[in-house]
This record gives structure tokens, C-alpha cells and sequence, in this order.
């Protein structure tokens, strides 16, 4: 078995809490349909506030366009893949984490993303600090043995160039989030 990963550091200068406020806007702001073009659909399957703890728990399924080259998606049979989002905040330390797997397609690649969201140590009040983790694990088929190492390194690459896509949708929301608060209008 192959495994890819990669992992990437951004820093958002806006607050944690606007921060993670557009995380749970991203998927659902229309504007952001045309950038995220390859998420499909989101829903929230559960959501549970720990009252000890005061901890945020958030599962939602995503339906995304399959990654990988067209060749893969049309082998394999599939265009699409689900996956499962885990979401933990922690209001009290102001941290979020989230935890995607892919649980379609399994057979032949296993995804596994982390991000966490935590105040930027050098301005905890003004700064955000995104740590992203992807592996990515194709398991060779007899018939793609051979094409293994490059089917990762291009769903490496297009996971790269969602993220970029996704922090551009993060900035925006957060840019519009910071005007609403200002009761300023874009």
C-alpha cells in the first residue's frame, strides 16, 4: 500500500471566533458553489453540546466529485465519493478540529484530513492558525499497480488546489463576517 501525505500551516489575521464561524458557513454560502465545485452535497447528520465540558460535537456527510484522474473515476466505476466530517470545538480553549474520511471507495484510496483551528500563538486575539494534515492511501489494484505512486501525486495535487480554494472561500466569509459586525456592507 502507497501512502502520500502533506502537510500545511495558514494563518488567517482574523479572530478565532470569525474564523470558525465561516468554517461552518464554507459548503453553505451560494457564493462559494462555483469555487467548491467539487463538493457535492453537505448534511449534518448529529450535533451535541456536552453540558460538562461544553464541547461542540458535529458529524456531517459530504458527497464530493471523486478525486483523482479521469481514468481512475472511470475504472473504478464511480464519479463521486461520501465521507464523514468529525468536528470537535472547544470554546473554552478556543480550538476546532475536524476530521474527514472518506467511507466510499474505500477498497482503493483512504483519505484522512485533519485540520485544527487554534488562536496564532504571536496574536492569539487578532490571528487564527490552520494546521492541515492529509494521507492519502491507494491500494494498488493488479491493474494499477504500476500507476500507484502517480494516482497519489495527483490527488495530492488536487487536494492542495482544494485547499487553496477552500481558504479563499475562508477568507471571504470572514471578511464579509468582519463587515456585518462593523455594520458596514460589502
Amino acid at each position: 500500500m502507497m501512502v502520500k501525505g502533506y502537510a500545511q500551516e495558514h494563518v488567517y489575521k482574523h479572530p478565532w471566533e470569525r474564523v470558525t464561524s465561516a468554517s461552518w458557513r464554507k459548503f453553505a454560502d451560494p457564493e462559494n458553489k462555483r469555487t467548491l465545485s467539487h463538493i457535492l452535497e453537505v448534511d449534518t447528520l448529529n450535533s451535541k453540546l456536552d453540558p460538562l465540558s461544553g464541547k461542540l460535537y458535529t458529524t456531517r456527510a459530504l458527497t464530493i466529485h471523486a478525486p483523482g484522474p479521469w481514468f481512475v473515476r472511470k475504472i473504478i466505476g464511480q464519479d463521486i465519493c461520501h465521507c464523514v466530517e468529525s468536528t470537535v470545538v472547544d470554546a473554552q480553549s478556543k480550538s476546532m478540529q475536524l476530521t474527514t474520511r472518506n467511507v466510499s471507495l474505500q477498497k482503493f484510496i483512504e483519505v484522512e484530513e485533519k485540520i485544527r483551528y487554534d488562536p496564532h500563538p504571536d496574536n492569539p486575539t487578532g490571528w487564527t492558525i490552520c494546521r492541515q494534515e492529509t494521507s492519502i492511501r491507494i491500494k494498488p489494484l493488479s491493474a494499477l499497480a504500476s500507476m500507484a505512486e502517480k494516482v497519489e501525486q495527483r490527488c495530492a495535487e488536487r487536494f492542495m488546489q482544494n485547499s487553496v480554494k477552500g481558504r479563499e472561500v475562508m477568507e471571504r466569509i470572514c471578511k464579509y463576517l468582519e463587515a456585518e459586525s462593523s455594520g458596514m456592507s460589502l
